[in-house]
């Protein structure tokens, strides 16, 4: 790659920019920390374009599919895959924490418990009346989902969705434009991280961040990659594919800051508009992987710092609390913190006090929890559009840069009919063999 090039790479930019805020965090913490609201507000101008990329995508999504019926199949199914997803990630949580056991040995000392309060507050403030009118972006996609239904039926709907198309031309432009910032968002938030927390603070910690860490990689390459498989993609492939936005979302500790561009990806590399609008959205609240992976050991790692042995009855009872409450925890300031100190006040039998221990790390875990997240929602997308025989394939191998193999069968998405597609290349090829023999006149 030639310096010009490397010059006009966003990643380059972005990954130079989380190291030099890493750099100044390390050795000027004071001046680091005043550089928070360069990542704060790189967020806040992401956050604008969210809600009309959501509404624009559903809404043309539905109102140009025809059937209504493959809507509700594809939420039921989304909801569904959730369901199983987030079970999955908790059970290895559980699991994990289980074997590794990463809060034996670890001294409570002196807690400082000022900012618990706060959280144990907001976790018996919690309900999900509130998680609901709290959440403006299941309201737009509520909104998106009505508006793409009337608009179907609606007779004259040719000229609305020209000009809702015009729009989205124009959001995405925007959105391009702002993106070329995500340096300066993820310098600021990495900045603010290390000046804040210090590396030092990872140390006492460092067998449980190790064991989220690792845990959360094995989850990506071993079941998200064991899914991505299935729909015949590579999960290095797909990562190398969205490496601009995993940067950003390294850098900023969001995940959402990079839920515009996934998006796009995504509907880039081939996946239907219905699909992406309906599945992304919806996974941000309810599809959080690397949340669920998070809660259970941290939950676990208390019990065992207090040498609390919890029973399989108390396992489970934890279990069933963490599949609903984390479920809302997007929709939350704070969300690992407050799901974390509803799940401990419930089972009153780890000290909720503990939260204190977890309050220097939990910054520096937070990555871990948004990155997993993210991938979990794009795998969720393609794995969804690969089901409803909604993923063109020959986007996804372009998109991608890598040749895959051809699928017995493509269902058309438009007619619903399954079409031969190694019977129409067998008969692409022959036809240009049939030319190839002929030859010109």
């Amino acid at each position: 790659m030639t310096v010009k090039t490397l010059s006009r790479n966003l990643t380059f930019w972005v990954l130079l920019a989380i190291v030099t805020g890493a750099l100044l965090g390390h050795f000027a913490p004071a001046t680091a920390v005043e550089m928070e609201f360069l990542g704060k507000r790189f967020i806040d101008v992401v956050k604008l374009f969210i809600n009309p990329i959501i509404f624009l995508t559903i809404t043309l999504g539905i109102s140009t599919m025809g059937d209504l019926k493959k809507v509700g199949r594809i939420g039921g199914k989304a909801l569904l895959y959730f369901e199983i997803v987030t079970t999955l990630a908790l059970v290895i949580g559980v699991a994990v924490a289980a074997v590794v056991r990463p809060g034996d040995g670890v001294s409570v000392g002196k807690l400082s418990t000022e900012k618990v309060g706060e959280f144990t507050k907001r976790a018996g403030d919690f309900s999900w009346g509130h998680f609901l009118a709290d959440n403006l972006t299941l309201q737009v996609l509520l909104l998106s989902i009505v508006m793409g239904v009337v608009l179907s039926k609606y007779a004259g709907r040719k000229s609305i969705i020209q000009l809702l198309k015009k729009a989205s031309g124009y959001v995405f432009r925007g959105l391009h434009y702002v993106m070329l910032l995500a340096p300066i968002g993820a310098f600021g938030g990495m900045a603010y991280t290390i000046g804040k927390y210090g590396i030092a603070t990872l140390l006492p910690l460092g067998k449980l961040m190790v064991t989220v860490y690792v845990t959360m990689a094995l989850f990506i390459f071993i079941i998200l990659g064991g899914i991505l498989r299935y729909c015949r993609i590579g999960m290095l492939s797909f990562l190398k594919y969205i490496k601009a936005e995993l940067l950003i979302v390294l850098g900023t500790s969001s995940s959402e800051a990079g839920l515009p561009g996934l998006m796009e990806k995504l509907e880039r590399m081939g996946c239907a508009q219905p699909v992406v609008g309906l599945v992304v959205p919806t996974g941000y609240s309810f599809n959080l992987d690397g949340t669920t992976i998070y809660l259970s050991l941290a939950t676990l790692f208390l019990a065992q710092v207090f040498h609390i042995e919890l029973s399989g009855a108390q396992i489970l009872t934890m279990m069933g609390i963490l599949m609903v409450t984390s479920k809302g925890a997007a929709g939350v300031a704070g969300s690992g913190f407050v799901v974390l100190a509803s799940t401990l006040t419930a089972l009153k039998v780890i000290p909720v006090e503990g939260l204190a221990l977890l309050l220097g790390v939990d910054r520096f875990m937070s990555e871990a929890r948004s990155i997993t997240n993210f991938i979990g929602n794009g795998v969720a997308t393609i794995f969804l559009a690969h089901n409803e025989g909604a993923l063109d394939h020959d986007m996804a191998e372009e998109a991608l840069g890598k040749r895959m193999k051809p699928f017995r069968w493509r269902k058309d998405y438009t007619s619903g009919e399954y079409l031969g597609e190694v019977a129409e290349q067998a008969s692409e090829a022959a036809r240009l063999l049939k030319n190839k023999q002929e030859g010109p006149l």
